[in-house]
C-alpha cells in the first residue's frame, strides 16, 4: 500500500514531466534572432564635481552628474572591462533624457573639509604573437587621497591586475588615466569620473 507521501512525490514528478514536455512544444514554436551577449563599442569620457547642503545621491551625486553632462540620463555601472572593438568618440552635444547611460564609473563622496577623489585609469591589452588587440583593463579608485597619490594607487592597480593572468600572452599598452579631485564647502560633495557607452554590437548566433 503507498503512503500518502509517496503518492504526492509520484504526483509531483509527473506534474514537472507534463510542463516539461509542454514548454517544449511551447520553444519549438517560437520563431526568432538567436543573438548572444552585446558588446559596448562606443564610449566618451567625462568628469565632474557637485557639493550640496542637504543630501548625497540627489544632492552633490545629482550635481556632479549634471557637471559631467549626463544627469538627464539613467547611470548603470560596469564592471572594468574594455572589449576590443571599443573606441573613444566625443561625448554628444544631446543625450535623450530618461535614456539609460552604461558606463565604467569612479564616485568618491566626502563631506565639509574632506577631499573626494575619483579615478579611472585603463590599458589595453595586445597579443604578444600576432599584435592583435584583446580588450582592456580597466580600475576605478574612490577615496580621499590626493590626485598624486589617488594616480599612483591607479597604476599599482592596474599593474596587479594585468600581472594575475594576462603578462604571459599579452602587452599591456595605450594607458589612459583620468582623475577629479576637490574639498568640499558645504554639507555633502561628490567626485566622479566615468566612461559611458553609447551604444553596441548585437553578434548573431
Amino acid at each position: 500500500m503507498k503512503t500518502l507521501n509517496k503518492i504526492n512525490i509520484e504526483k509531483t514528478q509527473k506534474e514537472l514531466k507534463e510542463n516539461s514536455e509542454e514548454e517544449n512544444i511551447i520553444g519549438s514554436s517560437i520563431v526568432g534572432m538567436h543573438i548572444g551577449n552585446r558588446i559596448p563599442k562606443d564610449y566618451f569620457w567625462t568628469t565632474g564635481i557637485g557639493e550640496s547642503d542637504i543630501t548625497v545621491h540627489a544632492g552633490s551625486y545629482h550635481l556632479a552628474l549634471r557637471e559631467a553632462g549626463i544627469e538627464m540620463c539613467n547611470i548603470m555601472s560596469y564592471s572594468s572591462i574594455m572589449p576590443k572593438i571599443a573606441r573613444e568618440v566625443r561625448k554628444p552635444k544631446v543625450l535623450v533624457h530618461g535614456s539609460v547611460m552604461e558606463s565604467i564609473t569612479a564616485v568618491a563622496n566626502s563631506k565639509a573639509g574632506e577631499r573626494a577623489t575619483a579615478g579611472i585609469i585603463y590599458g589595453w591589452l595586445f597579443d604578444r604573437k600576432s599584435g592583435e588587440r584583446y580588450g582592456g583593463l580597466v580600475c576605478e579608485y574612490n577615496g580621499n587621497k590626493d590626485e598624486k597619490n589617488a594616480r599612483e594607487e591607479l597604476k599599482m592597480s592596474l599593474n596587479e591586475l594585468y600581472t594575475n593572468g594576462y603578462d604571459e600572452k599579452y602587452e599591456l599598452r595605450e594607458t589612459k588615466l583620468t582623475t577629479k579631485s576637490f574639498i568640499p564647502g558645504k554639507k555633502y560633495g561628490t567626485a566622479l569620473v566615468a566612461i559611458c557607452f553609447l551604444n553596441y554590437i548585437y553578434p548573431t548566433l
